[in-house]
């Protein structure tokens, strides 16, 4: 089987020593960068599986290197930052990161969040059912992984395509924020239920607050787009 290739992004040095060296312990291939500018270089060369991105970097910030890195090719990336205010996470949500893990935080736990974004990606192209779902007004393809209003594509991250479907397949159905983790993000143990808020969120913000509907006490289901 081939080894996975990730990309850690981290100025710290001690911080992507560690990280690095937990990673290999897994089982990847790792490459270290520094700088905003060498991630995006370093990324281009080697076709990472997946990118493990510092939010605070010289040169230019883990915003912006996820949009030049995304621009070149999809790629997932898991954000490694200490802003942990709902507005700077919807902005990484929005520009193509799939996850965040917000500092100070265990080896393992950002370990148990590589495995379950590439788990997910890994799946993408599995057989999930009907091809295409209504939501609201919207047509979500999940062959093509896209959402088309009007024909018109809504541009979506993966992980949102993720989420949406999940709540799409089954409508009438709530689902709890520890489900949504297991069934989206693949996560199983007990994990920031802040990932979902977040997500769900973003999601709101491009589709209309009816879209996702808050289950009081519970989690999410389905709703209507105004």
């Amino acid at each position: 089987m081939r080894r996975r290739t990730i990309v850690v992004v981290e100025d710290e040095a001690t911080i992507a020593r560690a990280v690095a060296a937990r990673l290999r312990a897994e089982g990847f291939d790792v490459e270290v960068a520094g700088t905003g500018p060498d991630a995006v270089e370093l990324c281009a060369r080697v076709a990472p599986d997946l990118v493990v991105l510092d939010w605070m970097l010289p040169g230019f910030d883990g915003v912006e290197a996820c949009r030049r890195i995304q621009a070149d090719r999809p790629v997932p990336v898991v954000f490694l930052t200490a802003r942990d205010a709902e507005a700077d996470l919807l902005v990484g949500l929005g520009i193509g990161a799939d996850d965040y893990v917000t500092k100070p935080f265990s080896p393992r736990e950002l370990v148990a969040r590589v495995h379950a974004v590439l788990r997910r990606t890994a799946r993408a192209g599995e057989d999930h059912g009907p091809s295409r779902v209504a939501v609201g007004d919207d047509v979500l393809d999940l062959d093509a992984r896209r959402l088309l209003r009007d024909g018109v594509e809504v541009p979506l991250t993966p992980t949102e395509l993720d989420l949406l479907g999940t709540l799409a397949a089954r409508p009438g159905r709530a689902f709890s924020r520890d489900e949504l983790l297991a069934e989206v993000w693949d996560w199983h143990e007990a994990g920031s239920t802040r990932t979902v808020d977040s997500h769900v969120a973003a999601l709101r913000r491009k589709l209309g607050a009816g879209v996702v509907r808050t289950v009081t006490g519970h989690g999410y289901a389905l709703g209507d787009r105004p």
